[in-house]
């Protein structure tokens, strides 16, 4: 679909609480590629895979009676998978929030899979359960730029067996039947699924614990074929053929390594720089953070193990509530200087502010 061009079920829904998203041009196959690849760190393998779903939506040439494109994404934690999806929302629709995305961790019940699609016409609560997965909900999450509407399923492992059913024939024909009888068509989404199945397997084949192979250190380069083949037992274990045969593409998100964890911890510092000068406006001040500090930062908040989901906690501990302590204490005078380095015991950091 081209930009700026709409369905007539996007042009008469409207949601309440919706914050309208300006349009803009979109880049192109390769600008899109090389904005993916510059957030979503040490995955290119994976981004490369989901462009061409987008192209071809934008082109007009997706699969009729199908969803733009099925996906599930496979991993260790904090390896970038979520991210993906909230990177590619924030280039498609402006915001990082602008998808619809359902926890699959709330629905391991099978009783709890029915506030997906609501409850029949004279069931107790009908009216006061709307259903998750309507088309109202697929609309506020598209925009004027971009009239295709991103959905994560997040941890699908989780999911009572009744979802993976409910889900069959959207991933097949594009098509949900609701509580009430009415249809919602998917024709215009790129779905998403999360999923750890296989991640201590990859973790082995990554760093080996045991024989001669746990003495050496294995190079990561030409692993991505075995490590695709590890996730898929993992997921053909987990669920039935016809499922699996639905999904467009299976990408194994590999650990993430010193190098792509240290880029990470400068995009979040770049972060909090801008994030400082959007809150505080003409009080805000500059940040120089030393390579000491980076150090401290990458060794605290991040593992091979754990991935970067621990480092937004340790920003929050280490540098950014003694930033606000000071700030609400009036130490930093606006268009300072704060100087952020490794304290001499190594246990913290340090933060001085000096005129600019």
């Amino acid at each position: 679909m081209l930009a700026g061009e709409r369905t007539s079920w996007l042009r008469n829904s409207t949601v309440s609480n919706v914050v309208p998203i300006r349009p803009r041009a979109l880049p192109s196959g390769a600008g899109l590629l090389r904005a993916l690849e510059s957030r979503v760190v040490g995955q290119a393998h994976a981004i490369t895979r989901v462009v061409p779903y987008v192209q071809m939506f934008r082109a007009g040439l997706s699969p009729e009676s199908r969803p733009a494109g099925v996906f599930l994404l496979l991993g260790p934690t904090g390896t970038g998978k979520t991210r993906t999806v909230e990177v590619l929302a924030d280039v498609l629709h402006g915001s990082e929030k602008h998808l619809l995305r359902v926890d699959c961790g709330e629905f391991q019940m099978e009783h709890e899979v029915a506030k997906l699609i609501g409850a029949p016409p004279g069931y107790l609560g009908h009216r006061e359960t709307p259903p998750m997965l309507s088309q109202q909900k697929l609309a506020s999450v598209s925009s004027e730029s971009c009239g295709l509407a991103l959905v994560l399923f997040d941890e699908i492992e989780k999911a009572a067996p009744s979802m993976t059913r409910l889900l069959l024939a959207v991933l097949d024909k594009a098509v949900l039947r609701l509580g009430d009888n009415t249809q919602v068509n998917f024709e215009r989404t790129l779905i998403f699924m999360t999923s750890n199945l296989g991640a201590r397997e990859i973790g082995k084949e990554i760093t080996p614990d045991f024989g001669f192979e746990a003495l050496t250190s294995r190079a990561r380069s030409g692993m991505q074929a075995k490590l695709d083949q590890v996730g898929m037992g993992a997921v053909r274990r987990r669920f039935p053929p016809e499922f699996v045969n639905r999904i467009d593409a299976v990408m194994t998100y590999q650990p993430l390594d010193e190098k792509a964890l240290s880029e990470i911890v400068d995009q979040q510092i770049e972060a909090l720089g801008k994030h400082i000068e959007a809150r505080l406006g003409e009080k805000a001040f500059e940040l120089d953070v030393t390579d000491a500090a980076r150090r401290f930062l990458l060794d605290k908040g991040t593992s091979t193990e754990w991935g970067a989901r621990e480092l937004k906690r340790t920003m929050l501990r280490e540098l950014t509530q003694p930033l606000a302590a000071m700030v609400a204490d009036g130490e930093i005078e606006p268009e300072s200087l704060v100087r952020v380095d490794r304290a001499a015991d190594g246990t913290g950091l340090t933060l001085a502010v000096t005129e600019t």
